[in-house]
């Protein structure tokens, strides 16, 4: 097991709230403990309810456990993926697995560990709405299957034969006619996981059936974009771990001499201690940014200076399967400030108001659209200029993972449910001026070439009621003296 040193802080931090100035570990009071979730969403100058130490500890002792998925995919197919099937009205789902350069599908399906060609047949029965699972394996690979217990049936296909062809006749001997899912026909990278002489092959296979082919996009979507309570809870945890580490990361920047890069190295070390791997690309994880806009990038060089605001977009993924992804962000105090300036703290609000707005946007049966256009209105109402990420977006087994778009992709159209889980940010935008001459990066009406964004960005889960969050938010900034 590995163990996990309790990090000592190295520089005091304080947070804004309304005027009072409190250390970033100190205990609220009980009232501000009682603060629901919809209230501190609402609220720009809350107290930042930091997940603790001996909290985060135990989660990470947790993530180096034996991993949940096998058992809690098992369930995944059981319990959703017949809706997912009903909604696509699909009788039949087909995937090809191969080595190497696998489905992204394969793990979720059961054949991530394919050698030879293997195809996956889920079949919905019309009358119990039943799933079964079948998997045509070439011999010697097949026997694990068995013993495994992760599908219905194994069907061996001698190495001679091809799997393809097994499970074109199994599918023509029971008279099985009309539309079968596959995964192609789509946009989607996670839908669109076979390849085209795969494609031929099946073409050839099934010529002279009753059998064609539709895309099974919307059965995966439906299917990934929901979480079990399992995999939510499993979440939290994670999104604990990584806003905590976010705040210690602050803690131990020294104004003229920590660079972003500092911060982020200090962020790998606590991973490569906790055991956790990365959200997404290892370059660009996490993204810190104290000078003006860089979007997805590497973390440079650059020295961290009096008057900077300074961003931390960072994931991690535990167990090898769920991921975060939160943002954090601070503001270096100029020689003899107190608070950050007044324009600073109204892109700081603005921002808080815009993610509160989508927040509370965020229920059953609402369009991705629909939350994105509650903040660009808060943000057109605050001044902020135009911004041309999505509000948010679905997040899971990938960072942006499969489900609605909350802003400007196709997804967005499409209906946000219980069970889904997005990351989504709170913005502000204005024109970037370097820091000089004891001067704050100022917002300013003039145009420049940079802009400089606040994105503080949290993870939720819809439940029926609205949005829960994962881990409580971001809600004061950050000051590093």
């Amino acid at each position: 097991m590995i163990t996990h040193k309790r990090y000592i802080p190295l520089l005091l931090i304080v947070l804004v709230s309304g005027g009072l100035y409190k250390n970033a570990y100190s205990q609220t009071s009980s009232d501000e403990k009682r603060l629901s979730e919809k209230s501190y969403a609402r609220e720009p100058n809350a107290v930042n309810r930091i997940p603790s130490s001996e909290e985060v500890e135990g989660y990470i002792e947790y993530f180096n456990s034996p991993s949940p998925w096998l058992e809690i995919r098992k369930k995944r197919i059981s319990t959703l993926l017949p809706d997912a099937m009903a909604a696509a009205n699909l009788d039949h789902w087909l995937i090809v697995c191969r080595e190497n350069n696998n489905d992204p599908l394969a793990n979720h399906v059961g054949c991530e560990n394919a050698g030879g060609t293997a195809v996956v047949l889920f079949s919905k029965d019309r009358e119990s709405e039943a799933v079964t699972s079948r998997i045509f394996s070439p011999m010697s690979e097949s026997t694990a299957l068995k013993e495994l217990g992760t599908f219905d049936f194994v069907i061996d296909v001698d190495k001679s034969q091809s799997a393809i062809e097994a499970a074109s006749s199994y599918l023509t001997q029971q008279n099985t006619k009309g539309q079968i899912g596959i995964n192609s026909f789509t946009v989607n990278p996670l839908a669109d996981g076979l390849s085209h002489s795969q494609y031929i092959a099946l073409n050839d296979a099934f010529t002279g059936t009753d059998i064609s082919f539709k895309s099974a996009e919307d059965a995966i979507y439906y299917w990934l974009a929901r979480k079990l309570p399992e995999e939510i809870e499993i979440m939290a945890k994670a999104a604990a771990i990584t806003s905590r580490w976010e705040y210690e990361a602050y803690q131990a920047v020294i104004p003229g001499k920590s660079t972003d890069l500092d911060i982020a190295q200090f962020l790998k070390r606590k991973m490569s201690n906790a055991g956790v791997g990365d959200g997404w690309a290892p370059s660009q994880n996490p993204a810190v940014n104290s000078g003006p806009d860089r979007g997805h990038s590497h973390p440079t060089d650059r020295v961290i200076q009096r008057g900077d605001v300074i961003q931390i977009d960072f994931g991690i993924r535990v167990f090898n399967q769920w991921v975060t992804d939160i943002q954090r962000f601070a503001y270096v105090l100029q020689e003899g400030e107190a608070q950050p300036p007044e324009q600073l703290q109204h892109a700081w609000k603005s921002a808080i108001n815009g993610r509160n707005a989508a927040f509370n946007a965020m229920t059953p049966g609402t369009t991705g659209n629909a939350v994105h256009n509650a903040q660009q209105y808060v943000m057109q109402q605050s001044g902020s200029l135009p911004v041309m990420w999505s509000t948010g977006h679905p997040v899971g087994y990938v960072a942006h993972d499969v489900g609605p778009n909350l802003g400007v992709r196709p997804a967005s159209d499409k209906l946000l449910d219980t069970q889904m889980t997005f990351a989504f940010d709170g913005f502000f935008s204005w024109h970037y001026f370097t820091p000089s001459g004891g001067h704050t990066a100022e917002l300013e009406e003039e145009k420049g070439n940079n802009t400089k964004t606040i994105s503080v960005e949290d993870m939720i889960v819809i439940q029926e009621d609205g949005a829960r969050f994962l881990t409580p938010p971001q809600t004061s900034l950050i000051l590093i003296h």
